[in-house]
């Protein structure tokens, strides 16, 4: 099951890649573009569930393609819901599979088959990522994701129109944060997550190579249209061009 407009299996692959070889030197990657469930995996959950964000960022996928489409910027696009496994964790994460999520149990994930989900889905998804960045050799990453404006299991407001997250290496967010700012945006820095809890993709396919990236977490209501994906893809593809050129 999927959201009009956000995304569409290609291939029966967990991953579709838009674009050729950048001349722009800039990439973006989105582990939680899709809501795609398969036939064979009941997960147990409301219908009304999977369009909420424990199942996908909402708008990623529109953002993301529009960058590829209309900026010159390629993506590497998750195509199964972060329910199903959650292709930004390690593979011994305990939330991979996870059996809950945002206060909401998920009732096919509880004694599933791990090693079966992290071989169909989770090791080919970061496989081809890493085969794909070889050949792009980028100068920058962008990791996109969205995030809500407050937690299902807590009301508290999130002021932020976008964070930028980052562990060890913050040379680009840096960057980023300063030009967003610079628009007017309320920014946050390392917020509603730390990237030193949570960066696993960019852990292992940025850090551990010395590729600067821009981890971006937008605020789901701020790119929930079509009108709103096209801006905001206009707005990081240009902060992103300033950030590679900086970085040069």
């Amino acid at each position: 099951m999927a959201i009009a407009g956000e995304t569409a299996v290609i291939d029966g692959r967990p991953y579709e890649q838009i674009g050729g070889i950048t001349a722009s030197g800039i990439v973006c990657v989105a582990d939680h573009a899709s809501n795609f469930v398969p036939d064979d995996i009941p997960l147990g959950v409301a219908p009304e569930l999977m369009e909420q964000h424990v199942a996908i960022d909402i708008g990623v996928h529109g953002v993301a393609t529009r960058m590829a489409h209309r900026h010159g910027i390629p993506a590497h696009l998750a195509q199964v819901s972060r329910l199903v496994v959650d292709l930004h964790r390690e593979e011994d994460h305990p939330n991979v599979v996870p059996t809950s999520s945002d206060g909401y149990i998920i009732p096919g994930n509880i004694g599933a088959n791990l090693e079966s989900r992290l071989e169909r889905f989770h090791r080919p998804y970061h496989n081809a990522l890493a085969q794909w960045l070889e050949a792009q050799n980028p100068k920058l990453i962008l990791s996109l994701h969205s995030f809500t404006p407050a937690m299902a299991s807590c009301d508290k407001p999130r002021p932020w129109d976008l964070s930028l997250l980052y562990n060890q290496d913050d040379r680009a967010a840096r960057l980023a944060i300063r030009l967003f700012g610079e628009l007017g945006l309320n920014v946050g820095d390392n917020e509603p997550y730390s990237g030193a809890e949570l960066n696993a993709t960019m852990n292992r396919h940025a850090e551990a190579h010395g590729r600067p990236y821009c981890f971006i977490e937008v605020r789901q209501d701020r790119i929930a249209t079509r009108a709103d994906q096209s801006r905001w893809a206009a707005m990081i593809a240009e902060v992103a061009g300033r950030v590679a050129l900086a970085l040069e």
